[in-house]
């Protein structure tokens, strides 16, 4: 009998002990035990010092959506993708949309299941409606309960600008570099805008300065006269970011950032597409369309035509970016040196200024999220600081050890194989090494730099023209309302408004009709509500001012 009771005794006991260290573990101690859940990961004793991928690397499969048609890689087909799947477990299935984002997005959202993870730019407003719907988790309770790792491979600037009103961070971005990081690596930043010219069509020409309207449109004409067709297809004597239904990169805020055209005067944001110097480039380009010089293609091209057309080198001008045709460079490259596209000079405001072109900002390009229909948080988590992590960033970059990188000269870096195939051929490189940020969705730029090879012909010209000329903006970042509040509607509404715009004011017939249609956006814009997102956004502007004022104490 008494037996029976000491035993009992003892059992009450070491029961209260477990829930005690359960509930200290659970209160925000350096480790904690998650806890275990149907279908999950079992519980494992964790810690902010320990990778928490390694405790299980059994075969997972990850749906990844990502909000980009243009993405054409697939996970386990290159060697760097096969080498992080055997060392983590993680395989991926890519889901990209097969037409418009928007519509696709719109329709996850609709459904109210995602797939596990999602990429997406970080300023769509499908993000906020993500959150909204209660339909992605927050990345610090997921932290918190299975890998507390997550807060030491990740950059705690970047998860406090990200934190929402309610404590929470629900995505997480790439290429992103926050005022820390603008200390270490400011002078090295470059930028991906820049405006091109063909050289051999250019120094063909005479190298015109097509820094002013008439010498801009000069050049097209000159460009179009000598080089009416390139390999029997039509010269097109601009290029620019594809139209969509809010409107168009290149006539936006890479124009305006060529022109040096200031965000904020005296503390108040300014609206930048009022500009006189702006709206005297508009005319231009819709002076160049008058004298044909606007090809009808660039109206209704998309991305992947885009792409075709720049390997063929139909293009004599462009107002893009530079990474986004890397792989269609070498092609041009490979052919002739000399028909490869190079940064010059080209719209300037009166002062002919210097450019002011965005750098890297603490917002990064794309977020990524994590669906509350993920098959298994607490890897879905540890994959995710994984990606994050120095160690992660370098696998991505370099690849396996042996296979596509070696230590070289005391640095590890590219077997000169494999470099010669990223500089000369990028396609076929993604496809069997699949390093150098062919899988860029966590990709940290100012880590991978460290490995990054010097940069070559025919893409150093382009970078080097950006030096001197990048700025950091990242206190303009995100200041657009999104989601279902009043602000964002009326903002998502003026949007699609300018999108409808824009084309209408390039086309038209006249100064005249352009100045018509011009002040009749106008009147649309302010009866719109234009006057609410205004406030919205000076409002968030102050806040991140205020924000960034304190990650630099």
């Amino acid at each position: 009998m008494n037996q029976k009771f000491g035993m009992k005794r003892i059992l009450t006991l070491l029961s209260t002990t477990l829930l005690v260290v359960s509930t200290a573990c659970s209160s925000g101690g350096g480790e904690k035990e998650a806890e275990v859940k149907p279908n999950e990961t079992p519980a494992v004793q964790l810690s902010k010092d320990e990778p928490g991928w390694k405790v299980d690397t059994s075969p997972i499969t990850f749906d990844w959506y990502l909000n980009f048609s243009w993405f054409a890689n697939t996970w386990g087909v290159d060697a760097t993708s096969k080498f992080i799947t055997e060392k983590t477990g993680v395989n991926i299935n890519f889901i990209v949309p097969a037409g418009n984002e928007s519509e696709k997005m719109n329709t996850l959202i609709a459904s109210g299941k995602l797939p596990d993870f999602i990429t997406i730019d970080k300023g769509d407003d499908a993000v906020q409606k993500m959150i909204d719907g209660g339909l992605v988790l927050p990345l610090n309770e997921l932290a918190d309960e299975y890998d507390p790792y997550f807060y030491t491979a990740s950059d705690a600037a970047k998860l406090s600008w990200y934190t929402k009103a309610d404590g929470n961070v629900y995505a997480y971005p790439n290429a992103s570099s926050s005022p820390e990081d603008y200390k270490k690596y400011g002078e090295d930043y470059v930028s991906n805008q820049v405006f091109l010219v063909r050289k051999d069509m250019y120094e063909a020409i005479g190298k015109p300065d097509m820094r002013t309207p008439e010498g801009f449109l000069a050049a097209l004409q000159a460009a179009k006269e000598k080089f009416p067709e390139i390999n029997g297809q039509p010269l097109i004597p601009l290029g620019m970011h594809e139209f969509g239904e809010t409107g168009n990169y290149s006539m936006e805020g890479y124009l305006q950032n060529l022109l040096a055209i200031p965000k904020e005067k005296d503390g108040k944001l300014y609206d930048r597409s009022t500009d006189p110097e702006y709206i005297t480039w508009l005319k231009t380009i819709r002076q160049a369309n008058e004298q044909g010089l606007l090809a009808k293609d660039i109206f209704i091209d998309k991305r992947p035509q885009m792409e075709e057309k720049i390997a063929q080198g139909r293009y004599f001008a462009m107002i893009y970016q530079r990474s986004d045709m890397a792989a269609q460079l070498n092609t041009l490259y490979a052919n002739d040196p000399n028909s490869v596209y190079i940064a010059v000079d080209g719209p300037s405001n009166k002062n002919l200024d210097t450019p002011t072109l965005d750098g890297p900002g603490i917002s990064g390009w794309t977020v990524t999220l994590i669906s509350k229909n993920v098959k298994d948080k607490a890897r879905a988590i540890r994959f995710l600081s994984y990606l994050n992590s120095e160690e992660g960033n370098k696998d991505l970059y370099l690849g396996e050890k042996g296979v596509s990188y070696d230590n070289i000269d005391g640095k590890d870096q590219f077997k000169p194989e494999v470099l010669e195939l990223l500089n000369t051929d990028r396609s076929a490189f993604d496809k069997k090494y699949g390093a150098s940020h062919t899988f860029w969705m966590l990709m940290n730029t100012n880590i991978t730099s460290q490995w990054a090879p010097k940069t070559v012909e025919p893409f150093k010209q382009m970078e080097d023209w950006t030096k001197g000329k990048t700025v950091s903006a990242s206190e303009f970042e995100l200041l657009n309302p999104t989601g279902n509040s009043p602000e964002g509607i009326i903002n998502t509404k003026l949007a699609q408004l300018w999108g409808k715009t824009l084309p209408k004011l390039l086309m038209a017939k006249t100064d005249a009709e352009f100045d018509t249609i011009w002040a009749e956006f106008q009147e649309k814009r302010v009866k719109d509500g234009l006057d609410k997102v205004q406030a919205f956004q000076q409002q968030k502007y102050e806040d991140n001012v205020k924000k960034l004022g304190e990650f630099l104490k």
